[in-house]
Formats: C-alpha cells, sequence, structure tokens
C-alpha cells in the first residue's frame, strides 16, 4: 500500500488507474481499493484527487499562472472538473481561494499545514 500511495504522491500529474496502482501494490484491484481505503482512510481516487488539489493550492497562492493551466498541471482533465473538486475538497472555489489566500511573512511549511485539506 505504501507503494502505491508513493506512486500517486510522486506521479499525481500523471493518469494513475487502480489497475496500475494495484500492480504496483502486488495486489488485485478489489482487495488494493478496499486495502487503501482500511489503511488509510480514503479510497485510493479520493487520496490522488486530494493529493491533486493540494498542489494546486500551492501553485495558487505561489504563482500567477491562469486556473487553468494549473488544472491541467497537476492532472485534471478538464477545469470543471477541477473546479468542482477542489469546491469540495477546500470549500471555495480556486479563484475564490486565490484571493484570499495571500499570505506574505508565514513560512510555506506553516501555510501548506494549516491549509491542508481535510478527507
Amino acid at each position: 500500500m505504501l507503494r502505491a500511495r508513493d506512486a500517486m504522491d510522486r506521479g499525481y500529474a500523471q493518469p494513475l488507474d487502480v489497475p496500475a496502482l494495484a500492480r504496483i501494490a502486488h495486489v488485485s484491484e478489489a482487495h488494493f481499493t478496499r486495502t487503501f481505503r482500511a489503511t488509510f482512510g480514503e479510497t485510493p481516487h479520493r487520496y490522488l484527487q486530494r493529493r491533486r488539489v493540494e498542489r494546486a493550492m500551492f501553485l495558487l497562492r505561489e504563482t500567477n499562472r491562469p486556473v487553468t493551466e494549473i488544472c491541467l498541471d497537476v492532472g485534471f482533465g478538464s477545469l470543471g472538473t477541477f473546479s468542482r473538486t477542489f469546491r469540495d475538497i477546500v470549500g471555495r472555489s480556486p479563484r475564490t481561494y486565490r484571493r484570499e489566500a495571500v499570505v506574505t511573512g508565514v513560512p510555506t511549511c506553516f501555510t501548506k499545514a494549516w491549509t491542508r485539506p481535510s478527507a
């Protein structure tokens, strides 16, 4: 399970699916999904979404790149899916988050811990 989670952490922007992750963990797809949820408290799909949103949050705070470009860079296929998922996890739209997240003089590690989306 840790190998699969590490693969998601490293390759969050790549198209990952349960069969590929199950092969990394050397288990069947059904067993992988059940065990991953029992181990980490969320499904592999939700974990990958949350990981992508965490990276998008960083890019929204630290860069002036367009939201659409950030959406594609973190692995989402469409802006609509990205915006809906971002709002579900963070509670605000990406544009609203960017406007409200302008914080100066605070260490990045503190900002990341404080704004980390919950499961």
